[in-house]
């Protein structure tokens, strides 16, 4: 790959996740301030990126794989996403609203596997190149965070009453429209799959079913789902929860979670080899515990420190399970399943999983709501953190799959 490719194709990918962290991080608390939205509300606008998730793999399957140039449409689905982000700016009642984030989300949740695409199709040797071209994504959601705190001051406390939050919409809408104008300029990229009749089932990975036969493979698979209701806790009330506890810069002190993201990515070989699978992935199940425990206790005041570490753990809640779930996933599904095996833990875990999560995180936020308008925070983290415990328990006690951990990690 020459030097202008390889260019090319991290701009790509930094504009890609600049765009999502832009507005995604500090959606629930403009929701709260600046539209009145309710736990429910803001659970059913959160759940568009779950709904993206799911229809994401039919727009792949049946248009753009068959028809068209990948970074064509990548183009094209950003920049009427640039649109849609305008809509949300100038946007004032929540209804309204929800449609606007709906119709972004299934444009956009689609783009994720097209920049991929686009990279692979690049590559001679994706192993070693791709980590290159993706650690771009995570310096733009984390720049974009901290530009959010550090340079326009939107998520301050003065800024927030004013509703300046909303100005996070026009931040990602102009970053939409020129990744749009530039995927014009990227390498094409044409359509692989050939005249074949192609099936429902193939898109979101039916055929991998036949691996749930195994039972740990099944265990694993359920404790994805679960695990991904207190994973929506964090997406939809973290922000929220921050800016009401009065951390400074909360948008900012965010991007270290992506940080820390980027960290552990590097370990999860070292523990797959130590540890093996198991053990790997129940540290990453027993850190969404910790988590929202800190979060409950803590404060922004003398246990800050607490709000930071909980922040913080999000590299080892996120890849430990996560990461080193798809390539578990990898190991067992084989040559023949496995692009169907990691559709289909995509689709449980971000689809159908967070979709579940976002509803009992609404509900929960709901009826946690104090006399004097605010949320019993406490009890709004406990919860989740039982949930995680509980999933954990169940993973230790019966998940006792003894495959060959350095098989797994060869798979990296």
């Amino acid at each position: 790959m020459n030097t202008t490719i390889r260019i090319k194709l991290s701009f790509m990918m930094f504009l890609e996740f600049f765009i999502w962290g832009s507005w995604f991080v500090t959606l629930g608390t403009f929701l709260a301030s600046n539209l009145h939205a309710s736990g429910s509300e803001t659970a059913a606008v959160f759940s568009t990126q779950s709904w993206g998730a799911i229809i994401a793999p039919f727009i792949i399957g049946l248009i753009a794989d068959r028809y068209f140039n990948a970074e064509k449409i990548l183009g094209i689905l950003h920049l009427v996403g640039a649109f849609l982000m305008y809509q949300m700016y100038v946007s004032t009642d929540v209804t309204l609203f929800y449609s606007y984030v709906f119709g972004y989300m299934i444009l956009y949740m689609p783009t994720l596997a097209l920049v991929n695409s686009v990279s692979f199709n690049q590559m001679k040797d994706p192993e070693k190149e791709f980590a290159n071209i993706r650690v771009w994504g995570t310096i733009g959601w984390i720049l974009a965070g901290l530009s959010i705190s550090y340079l326009f001051h939107w998520d301050s406390t003065e800024a927030t009453a004013q509703g300046l939050l909303k100005n996070t919409f026009l931040l990602a809408g102009i970053a939409a429209f020129v990744l749009g104008i530039f995927s014009f300029t990227l390498p094409k990229t044409p359509p692989k799959v050939s005249d074949e009749k192609i099936k429902i089932g193939d898109i979101i990975g039916l055929d991998a079913l036949k691996l749930l036969k195994d039972k740990n493979f099944a265990i694993f698979f359920v404790s994805s789902i679960l695990i991904c209701i207190p994973l929506a806790f964090y997406y939809q009330n973290a922000h929220p929860f921050l800016t009401e506890a009065g951390l400074e810069n909360p948008t900012g002190k965010m991007a270290i979670g992506q940080i820390s993201e980027a960290l552990f990515l590097l370990l999860i070989p070292v523990f797959f080899t130590r540890f093996g699978f198991k053990k790997t992935i129940l540290v990453g199940m027993l850190a969404w515990a910790i988590r929202y425990v800190l979060f409950a206790y803590g404060n922004a005041h003398e246990l800050s420190f607490m709000l930071i570490l909980g922040i913080a753990l999000h590299g080892i809640c996120y890849d430990f399970f996560f990461v080193s779930g798809q390539i578990y996933t990898n190991s067992k599904a084989g040559e023949k399943y496995k692009s169907a095996a990691q559709g289909l833990i995509t689709l449980a875990t971000y689809g159908v999983g967070m979709l579940i999560g976002f509803m009992v995180a609404g509900w929960i936020t709901d009826n946690y709501k104090t006399l004097s308008g605010g949320v019993d925070w406490k009890m709004v983290w406990i919860i989740p953190a039982g949930i995680a415990l509980a999933v954990f328990l169940i993973f230790a006690l019966f998940f006792n799959d003894k495959s060959n951990s350095e098989k797994e990690v060869a798979s990296i």
